[in-house]
Formats: C-alpha cells, structure tokens, sequence
C-alpha cells in the first residue's frame, strides 16, 4: 500500500482552513501534515515537513499566497513544491500572478469537496489542474493585463499542429475536447501535449496556458 499523500493547508480563515482539513483527513489516501494562516508560515512549514501538495490560498496576511508561491515553485527553486491554489473567483484578482509565480493549479473555494480531493491528487501526480470552464473565464479575463512578446507564431518552434493543440489548451480545453475537434485520440493528444511542453521547456498545461497567452497566440 503507497504512503498517503502529505497535504499542507495555507489559508488565514480558520473555519476554511479547518473544513479543508476534515476533509482531506477523511480520505485513506491523504492526510494533513501542516496547517497555516499566512504564507510565511506556509514557507517554513514546506521547507521542515516536505508536504507533496499546499493547498494555498491566495488573500493573507504577512505573506500572500503569490509570494509563498513564488518561493516554494518559482523559477530558480531548487526543489519546487507543488501549490494547489485555492481561490474566490469573484474576489480574487490576483490568481494569474499566482499561477506565473508557479502555481500547479486552481480551484474555486466553492468547489465541491470531490473536486478539491481530484485536485489534490491530480497536483500530486505532476500533472497541472486547469478546470476548462474556469480557465476560459479567468485566464481570459487576465488576458488583456499579459504583455505579449513580439514573436510571431513562426518563431514559436513548434509545428502548425503543435501550435494548434497549444491554441486549444490555451482555450481551456481538456485534452477529450482536444481530441473531439481534432478529430484525433486523446492518447495522440497526450503526445502533442508532451511535446510541447518538452519544446518550450515547460513544467505543464498551466505554463503553457501563460505562454501561448504572452506570445500572441491567443486572443
């Protein structure tokens, strides 16, 4: 039997932060090593006791969800954490910043717990959380604050079809919807995916996301 899955929590309101404990402890397969209410807190907290997963959110004190993001995955750490970024769409305008500080995914705090645990888990394995409906909204509407680069799609070393797959991950599309309107199997999916991520030197769907958008891919 495989070792739980070792879960910080990181969010300055006790009654959610003790609602996101209970339950992540009711699952075999999870368990909370840590829990905080500043992102400071949560910094240290990762470097002593090493959880797989913090789920972050991103409005504290001392020490906002960006920041502690930003020193647990960002660029140069030497042994980023996973950040499970956990966010009030309504409120928040600060979870594309999260996502560039290296974020592996977001969800919503009115999520239902079956889609935090999903999440927990998916951020567990390596692979990003991107929900499609939230993306399209929420990257979308941070689309205009991105200051895109001067390459043009030619200088993107990817091929038309590559480009085409990234322009569709960028839309928030799953990689069944990929497939869907591409007329392709999710598995050749999978394989475009990967390529473009090992071409562009990219962790997972989440950078890809901010690439495409910084780049002029997507509109």
């Amino acid at each position: 039997m495989s070792a739980p899955i070792r879960v910080l929590v990181c969010d300055d309101q006790v009654l959610i932060r003790t609602g996101l404990v209970t339950i992540i402890d009711a699952q075999p397969d999870l368990e909370t090593v840590g829990e905080c209410g500043d992102g400071r807190a949560a910094v240290e907290l990762a470097e002593r006791l090493c959880p797989d997963v913090v789920v972050m959110d991103v409005r504290m004190p001392v020490l906002d969800g960006i920041g502690a993001t930003r020193r647990l995955a960002g660029a140069g750490v030497e042994h980023p954490v996973k950040v499970l970024v956990v966010t009030t769409f309504n409120l928040d305008e600060y979870v594309y910043e999260a996502l560039r500080a290296g974020a592996s995914g977001f969800l919503l705090k009115d999520a239902p717990p079956a889609q935090l645990l999903h999440g927990i888990r998916t951020v567990a394995t390596g692979a990003a959380l991107l929900d499609p409906d939230v993306t399209r909204r929420l990257v979308g509407r941070f689309a205009t604050r991105i200051r895109p680069s001067r390459a043009e799609p030619a200088d993107v070393p990817l091929t038309p079809r590559e480009l085409e797959v990234l322009r569709l991950i960028a839309d928030g599309l799953s990689n069944g919807e990929i497939a869907a309107a591409l007329f392709i199997s999710q598995e050749t999916v999978k394989t475009f995916v990967s390529r473009i991520l090992a071409k562009l030197g990219l962790r997972d769907r989440v950078q890809a996301v901010v690439y495409a958008y910084r780049h002029g891919l997507v509109t």
